[in-house]
């Protein structure tokens, strides 16, 4: 069986790769049962995707083996995952998550999410991105459609 440190230096060696070849100091690797299900690493400098995070790659890559759940998956992480990246690991299940670098250590190089996190700790109308809430009724119906779907039995 590997440690935790097994795995976060394999993240951290998939960093330095990707940085020796133009891009971010991130990586993630998806384990479940003590296997490596994908090795991903932040690919926005290839794509120009934002979104293009290791995490949230391993967690699609994953998704294509195992399903959309993927409780019993540990990622381990280069970097303290961001919101966005933390919200898929809760949305999907993902059990644990390990990394090696901090906000608090990427701050000073320009990789770090802290404010983000600030962010989304306040309430929706105090956020510096504008958002706003126009119900439609449709949508009650709607939900209510997907939910009869969906139900067990």
């Amino acid at each position: 069986m590997h440690s935790d440190e097994f795995y976060l230096q394999r993240a951290v060696a998939l960093a330095a790769s990707n940085v020796a070849g133009g891009g971010r100091p991130f990586a993630a690797l998806l384990v479940k049962d003590d296997q490596v299900i994908v090795e991903a690493v932040n690919t926005l400098h290839i794509s120009q995707d934002p979104t293009a995070h290791a995490e949230l790659l391993a967690i699609r890559a994953a998704s294509q083996q195992l399903g959309p759940r993927l409780e019993g998956c540990v990622i381990y992480a280069s970097g303290q995952p961001c919101p966005m990246c933390l919200s898929a690991m809760h949305l999907c299940g993902v059990t644990r998550v390990v990394y090696a670098a901090s906000n608090q250590q990427g701050e000073p190089f320009g990789l770090s999410t802290a404010a983000i996190y600030q962010q989304l700790a306040l309430p929706l109308s105090e956020q510096k991105l504008a958002i706003q809430h126009i119900p439609q009724p449709a949508m009650v119906e709607i939900y209510s459609d997907w939910k009869a779907c969906h139900e067990p039995g």
